[in-house]
């Protein structure tokens, strides 16, 4: 594996980099610490962390359950706040990856794309993995984000619709 310095690399190949040294890291819900324990959005909130410092928003204590309980995108309205959003499409390695668990569920579950056909996330049972991005997965992805550069390019991004 080549060392990426961070100057040389763009926000991808660091956020890539970052998600790397995460894998083998036990799941532990609401956790972001790495080696530790994380979940997917702890995954997502600590290669932001390597990637710009302190976190913009702390996300509150969620249950297991939080997105079945108040029918809103709350996952994907947070992302949207914080990264670039993509068309699904277009999403490359060390892009963000949402995905709706089931039809009419709001979208709960995030992971940081490793390749065309790989990603890297973290979920209950297992420890940060990396895993095919396979069919299942691709009938359930609804959205895609990309990390900033810098802080400054998120505010000039504005909001999206």
């Amino acid at each position: 594996m080549t060392t990426i310095i961070a100057g040389d690399a763009t926000v991808r190949e660091r956020a890539l980099a970052e998600a790397r040294l995460w894998l083998g890291t036990p799941y532990q819900h609401q956790a972001s610490l790495r080696g530790v324990g994380c979940d997917c959005l702890g995954l997502v909130r600590g290669v932001w962390r390597a990637l710009h410092g302190a976190e913009p928003e702390v996300p509150p204590p969620y249950r297991p359950d939080w997105a079945e309980l108040g029918g809103r995108e709350l996952l994907r309205e947070a992302l949207t706040r914080r990264l670039i959003p993509l068309d699904p499409a277009a999403a490359r390695p060390g892009n963000v990856l949402l995905f709706r668990m089931a039809p009419d569920a709001p979208a709960k579950h995030c992971a940081i794309r490793s390749a065309d056909d790989r990603m890297i996330h973290a979920y209950w049972g297992r420890a940060c993995v990396e895993s095919w991005l396979g069919r299942w997965w691709r009938d359930r992805l609804v959205a895609a984000f990309r990390y900033p550069e810098s802080l400054s390019q998120r505010e000039r991004a504005g909001p999206v619709a």
